[in-house]
């Protein structure tokens, strides 16, 4: 599916409040709210955009985030991945090419619930055969809306 102009826009305006109403966007865009309504579902059942709450960890009270390189034996990377995406802290998994098999993004409220997870929840996921954290000593970029709109 191709975006237009108007897809595009309707898109932006949702990135900075997701919480405008069609006719909001229609009065914006000088369009109708007819003409919002189906572009809106129209993007959406084609998963080209959703409009979702996103909340931010460090708002929410997190003070930690790391990022974690999992190294994977005796076991599927996938298989892991999928065990290691059911903790609360992990907002993120990928599979990866590289020395790692599993990149993962955590969040921990303080240092004590990081070793908590890190030392006790991760070492009961079997396959795990070494962890290479990295903490974040500042955030420059936190983007949600990742995918380019081109």
């Amino acid at each position: 599916m191709q975006l237009d102009d108007l897809d595009r826009q309707i898109i932006e305006l949702l990135q900075q409040d997701g919480r405008l109403t069609s006719q909001d966007l229609a009065r914006q865009l000088d369009v109708t709210a007819v003409t919002i309504r189906n572009r809106v579902k129209r993007l959406e059942d084609d998963n080209m955009m959703r409009v979702v709450a996103v909340t931010d960890f460090s708002a929410a009270g997190f003070e930690a985030l790391i990022a974690v390189g999992v190294e994977v034996q005796n076991r599927s990377a996938e298989e892991v991945a999928r065990e290691l995406a059911r903790f609360e802290q992990v907002f993120s998994v990928s599979l990866v090419s590289g020395t790692q098999d599993i990149e993962m993004l955590v969040v921990a409220e303080d240092f004590e619930a990081l070793q908590k997870f890190m030392g006790e929840e991760l070492s009961r996921v079997a396959g795990i055969s070494n962890l290479s954290p990295a903490l974040a000593l500042d955030v420059m970029k936190f983007q949600f809306n990742a995918a380019p709109l081109s």
